[in-house]
């Protein structure tokens, strides 16, 4: 697995299908920024981050789930409709909400132990999504085979993600420079492009997936 090559075809497959994943993701992405800015301004600067991670998790499983599904019905040829994508990833909600829920209490606990052991989980547990969602492993299964698929390519895995999020990254510094203080309609318009870009995440670590399984089953 190069992860230059991995890359090169991520973002040619990210590119060629940005107008449909637009369309099946953008709409819940501006949903969540916008329910996160209005709870955060009526609840103030003092507000829990716990507030946002909430929005998150009603949200992030549809979409994720929904994404997921296109890139594979996508990747084998298939023409599935987005309300068969979104009926599909409705059922999936439940058991996907909690391993988010789950996954991100670990690497946050790993984050609070000096950094590594976060990023260390983050890495294990990176397909744990895709097994479930499209293996219907349940999650604790997911959680364990996906860090199994990932040993012996933590390194490769973690600079593919972080490679794949350095451009979300770049234009939120960007903006944050050039609006240090934005409107409310500004900062959504901020948000929304910023959740979009890192959708190009998934797409890179949906191809490594399809990668490790294939190798595994040569």
């Amino acid at each position: 697995m190069n992860p230059l090559s991995v890359l090169r075809d991520s973002l040619y497959f990210f590119r060629r299908h940005l107008a449909s994943i637009v369309q099946l993701c953008l709409p819940l992405v501006v949903l969540e920024a916008l329910l996160t800015q209005l709870v955060y301004r009526q609840l103030g600067d003092q507000a829990s981050p716990a507030y946002g991670m909430l929005i998150s998790l009603l949200l992030y499983p549809l979409y994720s789930a929904a994404l997921i599904l296109y890139l594979d019905t996508r990747t084998s040829g298939q023409e599935i409709s987005k309300r068969n994508l979104f009926a599909r990833a409705v059922q999936l909600w439940p058991p996907l909400a909690l391993l988010i829920m789950i996954s991100t209490l670990l690497i946050m606990a790993g984050l609070a132990l000096f950094v590594f052991p976060g990023i260390w989980i983050m890495i294990n547990l990176v397909f744990a999504e895709y097994l479930l969602v499209l293996r219907g492993m349940p999650l604790m299964l997911a959680m364990r085979e996906s860090a199994r698929m990932t040993t012996g390519h933590f390194m490769r895995i973690l600079v593919c993600v972080f490679v794949s999020l350095a451009p979300a990254w770049l234009v939120d510094g960007l903006l944050i420079m050039a609006f240090p203080q934005p409107e409310p309609g500004v900062q959504l318009l901020m948000d929304s492009l910023s959740g979009l870009l890192q959708l190009f995440s998934s797409v890179v670590l949906f191809r490594i997936f399809m990668l490790l399984e294939a190798d595994a089953g040569a």
